[in-house]
């Protein structure tokens, strides 16, 4: 295993990720852009191209097929991840943690940003995983129901502990059983995504707005308040909100927590479900509140003054995007290399300042500090004990569950 520089990052690397923070970068985030084309993937067009492809049915979980690894040989790895979920220098073109991955351990990294959407990205590697044979790629970041799919379908393989000793040792606690992958035996968190309440207190005349409850019995707010187009978000926190575990939920609880929303649609609280608008629309003020995810909100603050929180007393939902290594790699032990660098304090902390979305890291945040003491101390990147408290996982679907719940949520939101 190769020893990297304990004490992180250079000046120079520190100076860039502050420029980079304050350059002018995209008021979206990568996440709002991508879920934009609110239900295209997640509503039951999207389902049905994950089930009518060819796609087996879903099975017990298993190690993929097993591929000769010639990582030592080909000093190589090959990852495809999202748009704007990577450092930039401040040339706007070059990836620094990246360079010096290659620099201290002699490995390249071809990187592509190829996954816009999940569903979309599965249709392209799913021939080849279907076949058995590699999809060109060593290591993938999908969200966690995709990475829940794959593993149970076994197409992904299992990781060697001895190549991830930071990321063992690192990994908060909040994200290390989830129950697609207890142990975290496939899979890795590239960030968590944290979905809270936002509101325009100019628009809601200085009130704060810290539950699902006012967002659809608040008389002020009708109207002003938009929803999430992806389902486990939105009745996820209507779950959560009703007392329910969205972990352990049953099909009368679904119902439950969608009725609710309906009757929100049909009163016309409900302005909207949103996509990647809503932070255009809440910096404005014609959303005076709405549902939204973290990194969001931590960009949209730099801008406007009057976007504040809240995590509801009720919790919050935390979905994960995760680094896999597809069935097949052919340099599996290089990807495992890169999955343990990302989870050195010094680069994790390179990362989470970029990126803004929450960290998985333990242990980063005087790392983080030393980039930027602000971003240290907001629990949107890294939460504190209390906040991670209330956080609350959606939890695994059958196939079945999946289809019945998401036409349920297509007709709500009239998708």
């Amino acid at each position: 295993m190769e020893q990297y520089e304990p004490d992180g990052l250079s000046a120079a690397q520190t100076a860039a990720i502050r420029r980079s923070l304050t350059s002018g970068r995209s008021a979206l985030s990568r996440r709002s852009v991508l879920r934009a084309g609110g239900v295209g993937a997640l509503t039951l067009g999207g389902l049905a191209g994950l089930s009518a492809c060819g796609i087996p049915p879903a099975k017990r979980e298993g190690q993929g097929p097993a591929s000769t690894d010639v990582s030592a040989k080909e000093r190589t790895v090959a990852f495809s991840n999202w748009t704007e979920y990577m450092d930039i220098g401040e040339d706007g073109k070059s990836r620094p943690t990246l360079a010096a991955f290659r620099e201290r351990t002699g490995i390249a990294v071809k990187y592509t940003e190829d996954i816009n959407d999940n569903v979309e990205f599965f249709g392209k590697i799913k021939p080849q995983l279907a076949a058995g044979q590699e999809t060109g790629r060593d290591l993938i970041c999908v969200t966690d129901w995709l990475a829940a799919r794959m593993i149970r379908l076994g197409w992904v393989q299992k990781l060697d502990p001895a190549n991830l000793p930071n990321a063992y040792a690192n990994l908060s606690a909040q994200f290390r059983r989830p129950d697609w992958d207890p142990g975290r035996s496939y899979s890795y968190p590239w960030t968590g995504i944290s979905t809270v309440i936002a509101y325009n207190v100019k628009a809601t005349g200085g009130r704060k707005v810290d539950s699902v409850s006012q967002l659809l019995d608040d008389p002020a707010l009708k109207g002003r308040v938009g929803f999430l187009t992806e389902m486990r978000d939105t009745v996820g926190m209507a779950l959560l909100d009703l007392g329910k575990d969205p972990g352990k939920f049953t099909d009368a609880d679904f119902d439950a927590a969608v009725g609710r929303l309906q009757k929100g649609v049909d009163t016309q609280q409900i302005r909207r479900f949103h996509g990647n608008d809503y932070t255009s629309d809440l910096s404005k003020g014609d959303l005076a509140a709405c549902l939204a995810w973290a990194g969001d909100v931590i960009q949209l603050q730099a801008d406007n003054p009057d976007i504040r929180y809240a995590i509801p007393s009720a919790g919050y939902i935390t979905s994960t995007d995760n680094l896999l290594v597809p069935a097949q790699s052919r340099h599996k032990t290089n990807a495992e290399k890169l999955i343990d660098y990302y989870y050195e304090l010094p680069v994790a902390a390179q990362l989470a300042a970029y990126i803004n979305y929450v960290c998985p890291v333990d242990g980063v945040k005087d790392e983080l500090a030393r980039i930027d003491p602000e971003l240290a101390d907001n629990t949107l990147i890294l939460p504190d004990k209390a906040m991670a408290k209330k956080s609350r996982s959606f939890r695994s679907l059958s196939s079945a569950e999946e289809t019945a719940y998401e036409e349920k949520f297509a007709k709500l939101i009239g998708a």
